[in-house]
């Protein structure tokens, strides 16, 4: 058997991750969290990036989560709630305009404390931008009462209209 040329090794790792995100999307059903009335629509800027949509800052609640994959659902209805109108709806399509992959550290308190990026979607700097931009903003996240502390990792993909899905609340690819 030949070996797979670097162009084919690339996609077969791309379409394991993608298969694995699918699988790992599947397991946990998101939890069902109010949302906000959304605000009217926001006009894309000329980068098509759109800002953290101002809201209530903070979470009123704690998380009761037992370990960091717990506590990540948390994570994601939480920004999912405080960016309600910058969630892409429905399906992603085949091909993302960015996916990026960030480590979260939240303190007792529900303070980010720090954010590392795992996996960065260099080709988009201002994708990279308005990432930390939202999770900075939607700090305090929700104090991990059971835990102390917490590092948590979630993936960004990141549609060209600048609306997103986090992967622990994806809704899947066509």
């Amino acid at each position: 058997m030949t070996e797979p040329t670097p162009r084919r090794s690339w996609l077969l790792r791309l379409l394991f991750a993608a298969s694995a995100a699918v699988v790992s999307a599947c397991k946990f059903a998101p939890d069902a969290a109010p949302v906000a009335e959304p605000a009217k629509p926001l006009e894309p800027d000329a980068t098509g990036v759109t800002g953290p949509v101002p809201g209530s800052q903070g979470s009123a609640r704690a998380s009761s989560a037992a370990s960091a994959r717990a506590y990540r659902q948390d994570g994601a209805t939480h920004l999912y709630g405080l960016n309600a109108e910058r969630i892409y709806m429905g399906k992603l399509p085949p091909l993302l305009y960015a996916i990026g992959v960030l480590n979260l550290e939240i303190d007792r308190s529900g303070r980010l404390t720090r954010l590392d990026w795992v996996r960065a979607p260099r080709h988009a700097p201002e994708v990279m931008a308005e990432i930390e931009r939202t999770v900075r903003q939607a700090a305090p996240f929700p104090a991990p009462a059971r835990l102390g502390k917490v590092v948590y990792t979630d993936t960004w993909l990141w549609h060209k209209s600048g609306r997103f899905q986090l992967d622990t609340l994806t809704e899947g690819q066509d």
